[in-house]
């Protein structure tokens, strides 16, 4: 009886011997690391899959965005063509164009200023600063100077002195609105540019203003002295005409950016960007 008892004995002890291993490697086994008790996760095979360790897994312990982007962003090859809209600006030739008139009166301005031939007569030339009186010139001279031959101040007579003063303010006003005028140009904020040219365009108003009035106070006051000219012959020089030829070019210079004030210089170009690998395939 007791050797039966034993045959059958030792079957159950194996069996709960297989059972008890089956549970440790379900809960995983026991470890001691630093005096502590840890699990250790065991090496599980699943069925149609290969088996691996949790050990050999990556850590993770601190983040890699780089490593996280990449995994998101999909490749070149996946990627959709990209549309971007480029602002481009266009340079009006009129704006140019109103640019170089400030810049040539300037030009005749500094002339004008300082030529002596505005008021020409025998033996007699007239600037707005300075008067010149000839060697041949035959007395009486005109206005009843008494000066030998040679170059003097100008009289100090109202009229000549207002229209020194406004070539003087078109000088100034024309430069202004010319510097103004090529920011405009030059800048690509298309705010301060708009502001730019407004300004621009009030100071050349200006400027063509003072000029004009030059041009009509001079020979308009003059007219009151002829009875004291002691000349029968009087022409205006090429002084006068620089003058007139300023004030042409001033008034191009307004309508020109009158006219093309509110014009769109700004335009928006759409463009598809299409990928080196979508366009291999």
């Amino acid at each position: 009886m007791s050797e039966v008892y034993k045959t059958q004995q030792q079957p159950s002890q194996q069996l709960q011997q297989q059972q008890q291993q089956q549970a440790q490697q379900q809960q995983g086994s026991i470890g001691i690391y630093n005096n502590k008790k840890i699990n250790v996760i065991p090496n599980y095979t699943l069925s149609g899959m290969s088996s691996f360790d949790a050990e050999s897994l990556p850590d993770y312990s601190e983040f890699d965005s780089e490593s996280f982007l990449s995994v998101l962003r999909p490749g070149a090859d996946k990627m959709a063509p990209t549309t971007t809209i480029e602002t481009i600006t266009i340079t009006r030739p009129l704006k140019v164009i109103a640019f170089i008139c400030g810049v040539i009166v300037v030009v005749l301005m500094i002339m004008a200023l300082a030529s002596t031939d505005w008021l020409m007569a025998a033996g007699w030339r007239q600037g707005l600063f300075v008067h010149c009186i000839e060697e041949d010139s035959v007395p009486p001279l005109p206005f009843n100077i008494q000066d030998p031959p040679g170059c003097y101040w100008t009289r100090d007579i109202g009229y000549i002195k207002a229209t020194a003063a406004l070539c003087i303010i078109t000088l100034i006003t024309d430069v202004i609105a010319t510097v103004l005028t090529g920011l405009g140009l030059k800048t690509q904020n298309h705010n301060m540019k708009y502001k730019f040219y407004r300004i621009a365009v009030l100071v050349m108003l200006v400027s063509l203003l003072a000029v004009l009035s030059a041009l009509i106070v001079y020979p308009v006051c003059f007219a009151g002295e002829l009875t004291m000219a002691n000349r029968r012959v009087w022409e205006f020089g090429w002084a006068y005409g620089v003058g007139w030829g300023a004030a042409i070019f001033l008034f191009g210079a307004v309508v020109l950016l009158l006219c093309d004030k509110e014009s769109e210089e700004i335009y928006y170009k759409e463009r598809k960007i299409v990928h080196e690998n979508q366009m291999r395939a």
